[in-house]
């Protein structure tokens, strides 16, 4: 009977912190249905609310940033594409610095939010009908982790959602989740706190704002040479092993 004890006390932990997160994503789903944040995270809406958050935030200087980041991380969940309009957000509220800072901090916990419910609740489902193709990505993820991890972070080539899920698919530890995506996200962080941190400019002039236009070919390009740089060590490895 001993043998048993440690699988009972394991099956017991794991339920309860499904338990635990299963209420936290419901409680974040009741706030954002009630306080209507789901329309809220639009250029539009920080244009519309300008003074009101700029005074926010000057009346709460410690308080603010700790809000901001768990309504980002908790946008990153509820709604996915909404990262881009909130790093500009941080920007504009809180400067480029401490922006990104901010920023950083909330889409990592809004990733590792949609990674361990995708692996909970998801996982088992999904292994089951994986593709050939997924399991070849599976076994590069199982060698070199962390460098795919850096590299699909660093690369803009797949939505953001999208890589929050894949790795709990496959099987990608929960650390090398959240520090490669801790990494691998602050360059393009970086990029989008700067531009919001000169919205104000623009929305004192009434000029219209699109985020279309933030990425240009050079900081692609800088992206990419990263991204190389990230995945020599993998390819280096692969030759040496050939030879």
């Amino acid at each position: 009977m001993l043998p048993l004890e440690p699988i009972t006390v394991g099956r017991s932990w794991l339920g309860l912190r499904l338990l635990l997160l299963t209420a936290l994503v419901v409680g974040a789903a009741i706030l954002f249905l009630v306080f209507d944040l789901h329309h809220q995270l639009t250029v539009q809406a920080l244009r519309d609310h300008r003074t009101m958050l700029i005074g926010w935030v000057d009346r709460w200087p410690v308080l603010a940033p700790v809000v901001f980041v768990a309504v980002y991380a908790f946008a990153i969940l509820f709604v996915p594409p909404s990262g881009t309009v909130m790093t500009a957000m941080a920007g504009f509220l809180f400067g480029s610095v401490l922006g990104s800072v901010v920023a950083v901090v909330g889409a990592t916990m809004g990733a590792t939010f949609v990674f361990l419910i995708a692996r909970f609740l998801a996982g088992n489902i999904v292994r089951r009908k994986v593709t050939p193709s997924i399991r070849f990505m599976q076994a590069g993820f199982h060698h070199h982790a962390f460098s795919y991890m850096l590299m699909l972070r660093l690369l803009p080539l797949f939505p953001f959602w999208l890589v929050n899920l894949a790795p709990a698919f496959l099987h990608v530890p929960l650390r090398t989740f959240v520090f490669g995506t801790f990494l691998g996200i602050i360059p393009l962080t970086v990029v989008f706190a700067m531009f919001g941190a000169g919205l104000g400019t623009v929305l004192d002039r009434g000029q219209p704002v699109s985020l279309d236009g933030v990425l240009t070919p050079q900081i692609l390009a800088g992206l990419l040479a990263l991204a190389v740089l990230v995945l020599l060590p993998v390819f280096y490895r692969r030759r040496k092993t050939r030879v």
